[in-house]
């Protein structure tokens, strides 16, 4: 990739500030696509992106091209959609009219149906699926922490789009089995909403029995509808999906051994999910458990906790009120 043109970052929310926070602070130059409030942030604190690590790197806001106005990706040489999936026509385009021809796109959102809608509004254009493992978490003034561990994985192409935009402490890998990885991490992130509903940081919820047997059943549930489909899904973690299941449901010190082996987790991580709910925004339930409905209703497939997790997620956005704080029997009898 040519280093003069800036890679861009269409709807820099968490996943978006600290991917272009970690590549300005390598040297690329970098355009945030952002809303007022994040711009605010970064021009009044600089972009401050941390890591589950304990490492740390400052941008200053002179550094990064940051503006609300579509027209900063006119001479990217690349655009890396963060954008919610309920928004992925809309910023789709915002690229075609803006973003060069020539700029590859590569989605890194959650689900599986972002990458079929960006090839339907930008044909003729290079358009990468991706799969970004870890969770961000947006702090306040200009904070973006990284609070699980794991490296992004895009599509592979001639280009070798992959190599070319890793950078220091953001490895990003090529796999030529982008929907597997989709899927895997669609599985994975079930457990967005159940963390959503608990009010409680991600270790502490898998550190209890009863919760990692939810999550467990949640699983095995969508694992079900996707293997209906016909689709093998890649597990987003070094254990295959299917082994998943069975190790939640092992005891918690032998359960939270073999997790710290396997991956970091930061005390306070919590879901996208669960920050959906407690900034009032809506959440992604929709190209999660919705998919997983989707799949029992076309296939004739009993998922009665995946509806239930939808009813019990559009209550709380309904009500507005943040997080629950459901426990797993409460949301087992909704």
């Amino acid at each position: 990739m040519n280093r003069d043109r800036p890679i861009g970052i269409a709807g820099a929310g968490s996943i978006g500030c600290f991917v272009g926070g970690m590549l300005a602070a390598s040297g690329r130059r970098v355009a945030l696509l952002a809303r007022p409030r994040v711009m605010q942030e970064i021009a009044a604190c600089g972009l401050r992106v941390t890591d589950v690590d304990g490492s740390e790197q400052v941008v200053a806001a002179d550094r990064l091209t940051l503006s609300d106005d579509p027209s900063i990706l006119a001479d990217v040489q690349a655009v890396l959609v963060t954008v919610k999936s309920a928004d992925t026509r809309e910023i789709a385009d915002l690229i075609a009219r803006h973003a060069p021809p020539d700029a590859v796109v590569v989605s890194l959102q959650n689900g599986v149906g972002n990458v079929p809608l960006l090839r339907e509004r930008l044909p003729g254009r290079s358009v990468l699926g991706g799969m970004v493992p870890f969770n961000v978490v947006a702090l306040g003034d200009g904070r973006f922490h990284r609070s699980t561990s794991g490296d992004i994985v895009i599509a592979r192409d001639d280009a070798d789009t992959a190599a070319r935009l890793s950078a220091p402490r953001l490895a990003i890998r090529a796999t030529s089995d982008i929907a597997g990885v989709q899927w895997g991490k669609l599985i994975v992130n079930l457990n967005n909403a159940l963390n959503a509903l608990s009010d409680i940081p991600l270790r502490q919820q898998l550190a209890q029995h009863d919760w990692r047997r939810l999550f467990a059943d949640q699983m095995a549930e969508g694992m079900a509808a996707v293997r209906a489909e016909g689709i093998r899904p890649v597990s987003p973690t070094p254990l295959p999906s299917s082994w998943m299941p069975p190790l939640l449901r092992l005891p918690d010190a032998l359960f939270m051994m073999l997790l710290g082996r396997t991956m970091k987790i930061d005390p306070e991580a919590r879901s996208s999910m669960w920050e959906d709910l407690q900034r009032g925004r809506r959440t992604e339930i929709d190209y999660l458990q919705g998919v997983i409905t989707a799949i029992a209703d076309r296939r004739g497939l009993e998922v009665p906790l995946s509806r239930r997790v939808i009813q019990l997620i559009r209550r709380a956005e309904a009500d507005g009120k943040g997080s629950p704080g459901l426990t797993p029997e409460q949301i087992r009898a909704a």
